[in-house]
């Protein structure tokens, strides 16, 4: 009898075994669809750039407000079509620049080897946005002597941006780039009478426009990058969970 009751243990436990490996599977910690969605690299990436291009998009039509409010920029007034006083191509156009702009620098560090750590924090990236603002508001509310003046003063007022809020190689690089890029844009469209900035001193526009080109693009470098890290941070805790 006891012999019998052992072949049948024996026998049940073998049939499991064979039905388990006959599977091929082994046994995994479920995942909801949530966590599924989350930890998407497509699905991040377009979170990322929505999330930039709304900051883009709001910080142009803020930031335009003051630029045309003291006349400094001027546009035909067929084209405005806003409670903002804006062109409507340019909250869009700003929107689809910031969101390059976030998810390149991120890209950029990761390809170097050189993950930026300085500073991040959301308190460091809201400092930025805030001295940010205050270079744009400098240049169409200050009145200096002359634009050299204001010139070199946003300049000096650009590169503090970048050493307390950045400081890498990278960030510069890119930063100076990408305004040179946007100046040298700028210019076309002035060119050919989009829009038209008063008393240019530097060909068809002002001679500090590179420098809030260059703030900028660190501002919105800085937001990038530290949605990167809050997603990275977050995928990992997820993984350790599950």
């Amino acid at each position: 009898m006891s012999r019998t009751l052992t072949a049948m243990s024996d026998s049940t436990v073998s049939g499991g075994q064979q039905q388990w490996s006959g599977s091929g599977q082994t046994p995994q910690p479920s995942r909801g669809p949530f966590n599924s969605v989350i930890t998407n690299r497509t699905t991040n990436l377009l979170i990322r750039g929505a999330m930039l291009f709304s900051v883009g998009v709001f910080l142009a039509l803020v930031l335009n407000l003051l630029q045309v409010q003291r006349n400094v920029t001027l546009f035909p007034p067929d084209v405005i079509s806003s409670i903002f006083s804006s062109a409507w191509w340019v909250p869009p156009c700003c929107g689809t620049a910031s969101a390059m702009i976030g998810l390149l620098y991120p890209c950029i560090d990761s390809c170097l080897g050189e993950p930026h750590k300085f500073k991040r924090e959301w308190s460091s990236v809201m400092r930025c946005v805030a001295v940010f603002v205050g270079i744009n508001h400098a240049s169409a509310k200050v009145d200096f002597a002359n634009n050299v003046q204001l010139s070199l003063t946003l300049a000096a007022l650009s590169i503090g941006l970048w050493w307390t809020f950045d400081r890498s190689r990278s960030g510069f690089g890119l930063g100076v780039t990408i305004a040179l890029l946007a100046t040298l844009a700028t210019q076309l469209l002035v060119y050919n009478g989009v829009f038209q900035y008063t008393s240019p001193d530097f060909l068809y526009i002002r001679s500090w426009l590179p420098c809030i080109f260059f703030a900028g693009v660190i501002t919105m470098g800085n937001i990038g990058r530290q949605l990167a890290l809050y997603e990275y941070k977050f995928i990992q805790e997820k993984t350790h969970q599950d």
